[in-house]
């Protein structure tokens, strides 16, 4: 079976009302049609790649291209998981967990995006909490990363919420003007001291190997904490 090769086809995370995991092939191209509807106002770019700016039909494309090239180009030592959101079955966005040479620094990096139309419903938060549970729970990690331009306070609210503390600032150029990211970060102990959702992991030890861990995450390396 498919599952046996590539194991992280198995991975859940589920909370009351979302479920994360990588989609099936009509999945995805259902997650590809969301993202042709609109995933923000047109009048800003809440993305370093503005990948949402291409033509609909090019949009939906780039979305299956991503995916598969995140998949194809893998390895231990920089992933990028994917995740398609369901809210009670329906496809609603994506939520983006990755790292680079994770068994040695333990640390995240985490995006997304929603569909218009399940906007401002509280879903961006509790995806975000799933993932991090992910992270914290399930791989022990030391920290986890985010970032959002400053004219995104929905975000920022999100961030906040979950416990996130300023990281400094990062000049980019996006869409030929210079803009301003705010780097967010959360230590372990800020995440164990707010977190409060019910957040369940299914099939993750198959996984370890491929997210850069030979046993089940059971202590931080020496020098993180």
């Amino acid at each position: 079976m498919l599952i046996d090769h590539w194991p992280l086809l198995g991975l859940r995370l589920t909370t009351p009302r979302l479920e994360l995991r990588l989609p099936s092939g009509e999945e995805l191209s259902e997650l590809a049609d969301l993202a042709a509807e609109g995933v923000h106002d047109p009048d800003r770019m809440p993305f370093s790649v503005p990948w949402t700016d291409l033509l609909p039909s090019e949009r939906a494309r780039s979305v299956v291209q991503h995916h598969w090239l995140q998949l194809g180009d893998w390895t231990p030592d920089n992933w990028a998981l994917n995740l398609a959101v369901f809210e009670h079955g329906q496809i609603v966005g994506q939520q983006t967990i990755a790292a680079r040479n994770y068994a040695s620094l333990r640390e995240v990096n985490t995006g997304s995006w929603l569909g218009l139309r399940h906007q401002r419903r509280g879903i961006g938060t509790e995806m975000r909490t799933a993932v991090l549970h992910l992270a914290f729970a399930g791989l022990q990690a030391a920290e986890a990363t985010s970032g959002a331009f400053t004219d995104n306070p929905a975000s920022f609210r999100v961030s906040s919420k979950l416990g996130y503390e300023p990281d400094g600032i990062e000049r980019l150029t996006v869409r030929g003007q210079v803009t301003a990211m705010r780097r967010l970060r959360i230590s372990r102990a800020r995440w164990e001291k707010h977190q409060k959702a019910s957040v369940s992991i299914d099939g993750l030890d198959a996984c370890l190997s491929l997210l850069g861990l030979t046993e089940k995450a059971d202590e931080l390396p020496d020098g993180l904490c």
